[in-house]
């Protein structure tokens, strides 16, 4: 059974300006288990990843699928009629932003497939970057694709091998073996369900248990957490775990070449999300503290901007000696409203988000740490709203490097001309953000900071080396600018 919002359901709109990620995934396999809620709660811990669409499919005993999915956040899209109407013992579950495919319902998650074993729902983290040829081939082969999106290239991909071999690991394995790009997957099917990640293993994927033979699968622990599962280990870059009431099967499918995108540490996962058995919290606040070593200034006060830059605002302030506080008040209510603000309202714009405490901001020197910048915008106007609210002096200090190169691995960056750092250099970013000095984390120092391999990690978004080829016509899409020195500040310059 398939259920579905119409067409024109209003469409929710996007933040100001905000790097955003693909997806999140969950599955569950657990006998006995009330699984569309359990899939219901690890969906909401994992709204952060992705906020336009969610969805959920079930697997009944007789092997029946059942669907439903929706534009919006997990909370306004499902109710205990919805999931008490979703049978099983078996649930994938999925939140989506869109990267290859529009925010549109026809591209919204689990992709369901009919397979002659019976469904296969499939939830993807991630982005192909040979989407385009896949959908030639698979045309070719007679395959109908009904969406926009990647997602459901990689279905069919996976369902017709599993129509070639008559066998859910074998089909699967050969299905992905046809993708190139980034991808963690949950796949449901009748008899069990599937975790897969590519070779290079640029998203996250984890793998937990709610005791004997009940399986867990989630982009990240926090979504094991929330419904008291206990972390097993995280799915391996180039491996395919089988999970069902025998156990769990580990297979080899590609040769590990680890990349994890450094964004997931930096900004995407939750802080409270574990990796390394450390929570990235940690991660963050050792980024500020490299970062107040690199770039020190003389300053009244420390403030991070909610949520993403607190964790460095308090290592920086740790480090440097300035007091740690709160200048920025985050309006974590607002949710999305389908209702147009003001003109006037449009063009204080940040201030629906965040608000600022004048009398802790009144004549002081303040230090701003925020994870990221990507045009800019967001950032002038914090800087605005920061002297609006008295402060006498703003320095931003950034806990990543410069955004110079787009993502073709599943995160929603804009084009490269519209990358404030690959189009001005850094005293040309300072003059237009209204800063009266700016620095960002050195490359070094953010690797540094890992504590670990500095080359497991995907990095290409600073410097442009990207360890999935990618095609010139791909490439096209989103690099606007040419690229004389990948290690500068400002390292690319109009054509």
């Amino acid at each position: 059974m398939l259920h579905e919002l119409p067409d024109d359901y209003p469409d929710p709109g996007q933040p100001l300006e905000e790097i955003k990620e693909a997806c999140g995934v969950f599955g569950v396999y657990g006998e006995g288990e009330p699984v569309a809620k359990l899939t219901y709660f690890g969906l909401y811990a994992l709204q952060h990843r992705g906020q336009e669409s969610a969805g959920i499919t079930t697997f009944d005993h007789q092997g029946q699928s059942h669907t439903y999915k929706a534009m919006g956040l997990v909370s306004q899209i499902f109710n205990e009629a919805i999931l008490a109407d979703l049978p099983g013992h078996i649930a994938i579950g999925h939140n989506r932003y869109s990267t290859t495919g529009s925010s549109q319902i026809c591209n919204a998650q689990p992709v369901v497939i009919p397979t002659p074993l019976g469904d296969l729902a499939l939830a993807h983290n991630g982005n192909l970057v040979n989407a385009l040829e896949l959908r030639t081939e698979l045309a070719a082969q007679g395959v109908s694709l009904t969406s926009s999106s990647d997602s459901e290239a990689i279905a069919w991909a996976i369902a017709l091998g599993v129509m070639e071999t008559g066998d859910w690991i074998k089909g699967t394995m050969a299905g992905v073996r046809r993708c190139q790009g980034a991808f963690s997957l949950a796949l449901g099917t009748p008899q069990g369900i599937m975790a897969v990640r590519d070779s290079y293993g640029v998203r996250p994927l984890v793998i937990g248990t709610l005791g004997a033979q009940k399986w867990i699968i989630a982009s990240e622990t926090c979504g094991l957490d929330i419904i008291g599962a206990e972390f097993v280990r995280s799915v391996e870059p180039g491996e395919l775990i089988w999970l069902d009431g025998e156990g769990m099967q580990g297979h080899r499918w590609a040769e590990p070449r680890s990349k994890l995108c450094i964004f997931e540490l930096i900004y995407f996962a939750r802080p409270d999300s574990l990796l390394e058995e450390e929570t990235l919290y940690t991660y963050r606040m050792r980024l500020g503290s490299v970062l107040a070593q690199e770039a020190p200034v003389e300053a009244d006060l420390v403030i991070g901007v909610p949520d993403s830059g607190i964790p460095a605002a308090i290592g920086f302030a740790q480090t440097s000696g300035i007091p740690y506080g709160e200048g920025l008040i985050k309006n974590r209510y607002v949710g999305r409203t389908f209702i147009q603000p003001t003109q006037s309202m449009r063009e204080t714009g940040i201030k629906m988000k965040l608000n600022p405490l004048k009398d802790v901001l009144q004549g002081k020197r303040v230090v701003v740490v925020d994870d990221s910048i990507v045009r800019g915008t967001t950032s002038r106007k914090i800087v605005q709203t920061l002297r609006e609210g008295g402060a006498r002096e703003v320095h931003m200090r950034i806990s990543s490097p410069p955004v110079t190169h787009p993502c073709f691995y599943g995160i929603d960056t804009d084009s490269q001309d519209q990358l404030i750092a690959a189009r001005q250099s850094l005293p040309e970013i300072a003059t237009t953000l209204g800063v009266d000095s700016l620095a960002y984390l050195s490359e070094a120092g953010m690797l540094q900071a890992t504590q670990t391999d500095p080359d497991r990690f995907c990095t290409a978004c600073f410097n442009g080396r990207y360890p999935i080829p990618i095609s010139d016509k791909l490439k096209r899409t989103k690099l606007m600018l040419e690229c004389h020195d990948p290690s500068a500040v400002s390292p690319c310059l109009p054509r």
